[in-house]
């Protein structure tokens, strides 16, 4: 036959199978189906094998292509991806970025990568690790891919993700087992199945090599009772496990083998059970089972070599060198074969990924409600976690796929009434404590898991809320930093990741430094200028009302919020919050009167503007004239050329102009002030023209009777500030 044209590129070509014109004479999955129609056929078999072969080829060959990437770890899982795109299963996730070649090649042969000009194998080393390209590891924009991969430990939370908005349908997830290591990645999975019991269509496939990504994995020596019972131990009720071993008849001595040394009989042999395992595994996650299915294989079976030297190439790995070259050999096919992998990868599933897998097409959900909010009098005294939190469960009333997740709890950050109305979900009724079996607040006493289901949602298109203590949220920070990036590449709209952190460090001095950390929002701060990130600083209860409605109305962006669990004065109405959130600032106090010059305070934060007032005071008796303004969106006044904003799919350019900036921040002194790190101010001193300034900011944390011991602690106080405010009229 003719050399199909997507295959332009290939460098090698092999013989014939034996059998083939018998067992691949046509494609197993026919138009029109989805699926092999049965995973005990041996020609369903004997094509799984050669897709798995397929997979294998293009891995090598496109790392080679730049000496660069990630071959070995997806090649000890070939047969096990293989089988489950034949058995229709293309909702595929993944915890290991470096197996993103793999899930390239996976997607150029069923054809998804033509929506992004990838037709041939030309293409796809010519796009491989480029800009606007084959990014090293996994993006949600690729087509056909349902998630972004990088750090380990993150892929499960995609897949229960999907699968708690998908019934019915079976969302695999390939975890390494050298990401066995990272944190909660089981004890994720067996909180989510606790919480909600029939939402089994996940199915974790273990990649069992033996090797992480220099060493070998540390779970390594277990035998495959050990691994077994491991599994069973963290709520898995089926465990079903292909080991290659049990296949050898080409007399490897390790407990780790690669099966492409096996005899063409026997390699058979291997990838028949792994289909048939993964058709097991399949039906019986989807029949309501807890399952895992384990392939147990070397790493870099098939490929340039084995164990953890697989696991990247160097510069010197080229296309052109021996040992790359016979690695390609052994797995190349014919014409034939490719074409017979492309029409049953194209078909598998309905379609190519890219048109098929359920974050291809944007998620129904109920239109955005009106929240009905409560207006606070001005200079009264109201919670703002609070007042959010009625909004919040006014949100839950209206979206019933909404969830909210925590791990420190609710109460214990003023926002009882989100439980009062939403119920924690748990097998366990008590309306004591507010638990029903089909509550929607997720609460695993970890960061990761709350930001890893609330994350997942809002990329797959629900919206949720992550609530935890500004002091621990670092532990589920990186993947809301990974999904925020996915947002701003997105092909599609999906709601905002929004986070609302309580308990700042001004709040907690009786708990001391442990829970005074508000150094993350440096981390807030830094991420503006990707152009999709924003930090919200309610100054009052009424405000964080409008900052609360601002981010869950918005798409494709990460909306963070923080603010203080105690009753404060409020400073704006509603209306005014409204238009602060919008625009980024808003002057909350002006002297009247004044003759020594103008000193301007911007603040970002709530309970820290008490300090500030008090520094007014005293400044304006020595005839200085004040003005407060309240930072609230401090992205949106940086310059338009601060911020990456037109590179973001559904970018925002809602920057603040240079006359309404002035207007607000003109003076003889600026001090930028605030209850964290100075960061999130950096917008204010970039622009200020005022000649003067400084900073009051926190410092370190230290155990303290009250927030004015620890603000004194850090400097930050009225009596420092009017001092400093002197010195620099002066």
């Amino acid at each position: 036959m003719n050399t199909p044209a997507f295959c332009q590129g290939i460098h090698h070509y092999g013989d014939k199978w034996p059998d083939f014109d018998a067992k691949a004479a046509q494609a197993i999955i026919a138009e029109g189906k989805s699926a092999i129609a049965d995973a005990n056929d041996d020609k369903a078999a004997y094509q799984t094998l050669l897709g798995a072969d397929a997979l294998r080829y293009l891995t090598l060959q496109v790392t080679g292509s730049k000496g660069s990437g990630h071959p070995g770890g997806f090649a000890s899982s070939a047969e096990a991806h293989a089988s489950l795109i034949m058995l229709g299963h293309t909702n595929i996730v993944t915890e290991v970025g470096h197996h993103a070649p793999g899930f390239y090649s996976s997607m150029f042969l069923d054809s998804s990568l033509e929506e992004m000009g990838i037709h041939t194998m030309d293409d796809m080393m010519a796009r491989f690790r480029e800009k606007h390209g084959l990014l090293g590891h996994l993006s949600g924009a690729i087509p056909g891919l349902l998630a972004p991969a990088g750090p380990l430990g993150q892929g499960q939370h995609f897949a229960m993700a999907g699968a708690l908005l998908h019934p019915g349908k079976l969302f695999p997830v390939t975890i390494g087992d050298g990401g066995m290591g990272e944190p909660y990645v089981l004890n994720s999975m067996m909180h989510f199945n606790t919480a909600y019991p029939n939402v089994t269509n996940f199915l974790p496939v273990l990649v069992w090599n033996g090797y992480s990504q220099e060493h070998h994995s540390m779970v390594s020596r277990m035998s495959n009772d050990e691994m077994i019972a491991y599994w069973k131990g963290h709520g898995f009720k089926k465990v079903v496990l292909v080991d290659a071993k049990e296949f050898d008849d080409s007399n490897q001595s390790a407990a780790y083998v690669d099966s492409t040394y096996f005899s063409h009989g026997q390699r058979l042999a291997f990838a028949k059970a792994v289909l048939q395992g993964t058709d097991k595994a399949a039906r019986s996650a989807l029949g309501g089972t807890l399952t895992v299915f384990i392939i147990k294989q070397l790493k870099g079976a098939g490929v340039h070599t084995v164990g953890a030297k697989s696991h990247n190439l160097y510069p010197k790995d080229t296309l052109d060198q021996p040992h790359i070259i016979e690695g390609l050999k052994r797995r190349a096919l014919p014409p034939e074969a490719w074409q017979i992998v492309r029409d049953n990868f194209s078909r598998a599933g309905g379609g190519p990924a890219v048109k098929t897998v359920v974050t291809e097409t944007e998620l129904a959900i109920v239109p955005m409600p009106k929240l009905a909010m409560d207006e606070f009098k001005l200079a009264d005294k109201a919670v703002p976690a609070t007042a959010m939190g009625a909004l919040v469960a006014q949100m839950g009333k209206a979206d019933p796929r909404f969830v909210v997740t925590n791990a420190d709890g609710n109460e214990a950050s003023a926002m009882k009434n989100i439980n009062d109305a939403l119920k924690i979900r748990h097998p366990t009724a008590d309306p004591l404590y507010n638990q029903e079996p089909n509550g929607q607040v997720y609460e695993p006493l970890n960061e990761d898991a709350c930001a890893g289901l609330a994350a997942g949602l809002a990329l797959f298109g629900s919206r949720s809320l992550w609530l935890s203590y500004e002091s621990f949220a670092i532990n589920g920070w990186p993947i809301i930093q990974t999904v925020t990036q996915a947002m701003a590449e997105l092909r599609r709209k999906t709601p905002s990741v929004v986070c609302m952190f309580t308990a700042g460090a001004l709040e907690q001095g009786r708990n001391g430094w442990t829970h005074q950390r508000p150094e993350i929002e440096n981390f807030f701060a830094a991420m503006m200028r990707n152009g999709n990130v924003f930090p919200l600083f309610p100054c009052d209860a009424n405000s964080i009302q409008t900052a609360y409605e601002y981010a869950t109305d918005s798409i494709n962006k990460g909306m963070v919020i923080i603010a203080s669990k105690s009753p404060l004065p409020v400073y704006m109405s509603l209306a005014e919050s409204r238009k602060a959130v919008e625009q980024g600032a808003a002057t909350i106090y002006q002297s009247a009167g004044g003759d020594k010059g103008t000193v301007v305070f911007a603040v970002t934060g709530d309970m820290v503007l008490l300090p500030v007032f008090g520094a007014k005071d005293k400044l304006e008796a020595d005839g200085y004239s004040v003005r407060i303004v309240t930072v609230v969106n401090p992205r949106a006044l940086y310059r338009p050329t601060d911020v990456a904003w037109n590179t973001v799919s559904q970018p925002d350019n809602a920057f603040m102009d240079d006359d309404h900036f002035n207007a607000l921040f003109d003076g003889e002194a600026l001090i930028a002030v605030t209850g964290g790190p100075s960061a999130p101010l950096e917008p204010v001193l970039l622009r200020t023209r005022a000649p003067k300034r400084d900073t009051f900011c926190w410092k370190r944390g230290e155990t303290t009777a009250s927030a004015d011991e620890i603000m004194e602690f850090n400097g930050i106080t009225a009596d420092a500030m009017s001092a400093r405010a002197k010195t620099l009229m002066k």
